[in-house]
């Protein structure tokens, strides 16, 4: 049986705007074929500068009238519905947003945690799978190895309490595996299995870290056989199109 290793990556420095985060994984992180790269997204936005100031937010009536029923801050709203192209649900002080990229999500994504100004918010990196791609290609030209790359946030789930980390950008990863066509072990075929690949390996990294150690980089080691040669078509084929989602 095949054993699958969570290694934080060390070391890596405070990021800031600029962030050479490829260069900073190579010196760091002993690559190897078939490698897997998890990435934390706030450490891709804060290197791509994906913040926001509070104090430079347009409110405007919506973000007012949804301030006052969530008991959020009203520039916080608007700069969640600026990132936002629909709201899902807003209630009991949740507001549930479907994101540009298409992500259905809490706040849009938009974050307060892990940064040094109250009046400063950190978005969603504005193309995840481009961002996993130019890292992918920044570690493989320092390192001569070109791992898989994935971008992770926490998620809430529907049905479940707690959150998950998944995947909102992946580059040289099959996100899924689709065993529909195969038969268990007692012959019988298999009509819905469909394995979120990189979700689950998220939700390993995830583990192999705690949330408040600066540790944005998890290489993960025993599952190359998920791994492709080319970036292979990134975070899409995991969002639930809206046909068949039973929550909008």
């Amino acid at each position: 049986m095949a054993s699958i290793r969570c290694v934080p990556v060390q070391g890596i420095e405070e990021i800031t705007p600029g962030f050479d985060l490829a260069a900073a994984i190579a010196a760091r992180a002993n690559i190897e074929h078939g490698d897997i790269l998890v990435v934390a997204h706030k450490a891709i936005s804060k290197s791509e500068g994906a913040t926001r100031k509070l104090s430079t937010a347009h409110v405007a009536q919506q973000a007012r009238a949804l301030g006052l029923v969530l008991d959020k801050d009203p520039r916080l709203v608007q700069v969640i519905l600026d990132e936002s192209k629909a709201v899902v649900r807003a209630e009991r002080g949740v507001l549930i947003t479907e994101t540009h990229h298409g992500f259905v999500c809490a706040n849009a994504g938009v974050d307060a945690s892990n940064l040094g100004s109250e009046d400063e918010v950190l978005l969603l990196p504005r193309d995840p799978d481009a961002s996993a791609s130019v890292l992918r290609r920044g570690v493989a030209r320092l390192t001569g190895v070109t791992p898989g790359v994935v971008i992770s946030d926490s998620f809430g789930r529907a049905w479940r309490t707690g959150q998950a980390d998944v995947a909102i950008g992946v580059a040289g990863l099959a996100p899924l595996e689709d065993w529909r066509g195969r038969s268990d072990p007692y012959g019988r075929e298999l009509h819905a299995t469909v394995i979120a690949v990189a979700d689950q390996m998220t939700a390993a990294a995830d583990l192999a870290r705690r949330k408040d150690s600066r540790q944005p980089v998890v290489l993960i080691r025993g599952a190359g056989r998920h791994v492709l040669a080319e970036d292979g078509p990134g975070v899409a084929p995991l969002l639930r199109d809206r046909e068949s989602d039973l929550f909008r």
